[in-house]
């Protein structure tokens, strides 16, 4: 299937943001007053084409943003993306998130577990994370860019797991490069995507 014909989950920006009262530009926590009225409206969401979203600033485009980091939490997996998959407006951007669109799942009983379901398949498909290695993953919050066209019809629903570092394993290296990263270091490297940068300002720790 062509990727522009996958069906997404998608919530109306005026939903999302209440009128914009809850707009916000970077990463915000869970203990950020927006974040349980932002996630709530996920509930709401609506299935659309995903090739008639990518343009489309009136919804906001559902995506898990996975921060995988080692046990000791010392280190980031940071990856490349090469050209020939993903989307192309990132090609050449590092990023410390595994992410991807999310689907509708009909088992699933609530969009939380959808949620979660979604960000499972895509560490399976890309690190071959599943199972057990997940035990350790949580939500830390939301991310939102809208300086720029790829922001703009996007908001991130970012979540962290610890892992072995040895259980990671690249399984598209046709179009991802791989390198596990002290923490402290990220901030000196680039050139990063924006969802990346704002997380590594506002999120970790100097």
């Amino acid at each position: 299937m062509n990727k522009f014909d996958e069906q997404i989950l998608v919530v109306p920006r005026t939903q999302l943001f209440n009128n914009e009262t809850n707009a916000f530009n970077g990463f915000i926590g869970k203990d950020d007053a927006r974040y349980d009225e932002i996630v709530g409206t996920f509930g709401g969401f609506e299935v659309k084409r995903r090739g008639d979203m990518e343009e489309d600033p009136s919804y906001k485009q559902l995506i898990s943003y996975v921060i995988i980091r080692s046990q000791d939490d010392a280190e980031t997996l940071v990856y490349k993306r090469l050209g020939g998959g993903g989307e192309e407006r990132l090609h050449g951007l590092l990023s410390i998130g595994v992410g991807g669109h999310m689907n509708d799942v009909s088992e699933a009983e609530d969009i939380k577990e959808k949620l979660f379901i979604n960000a499972e398949r895509e560490l399976s498909e890309e690190v071959d994370l599943s199972g057990s290695d997940l035990d350790q993953i949580e939500i830390l919050g939301l991310i939102n860019d809208d300086d720029n066209e790829v922001g703009k019809v996007h908001i991130g629903l970012v979540l962290k797991v610890n892992v072995q570092k040895d259980s990671v394993k690249n399984m598209e290296a046709d179009t991802l490069s791989l390198s596990w990263e002290n923490n402290q270091d990220l901030s000196s490297m680039s050139p990063y995507e924006s969802w990346s940068e704002l997380i590594i300002r506002d999120a970790y720790e100097r």
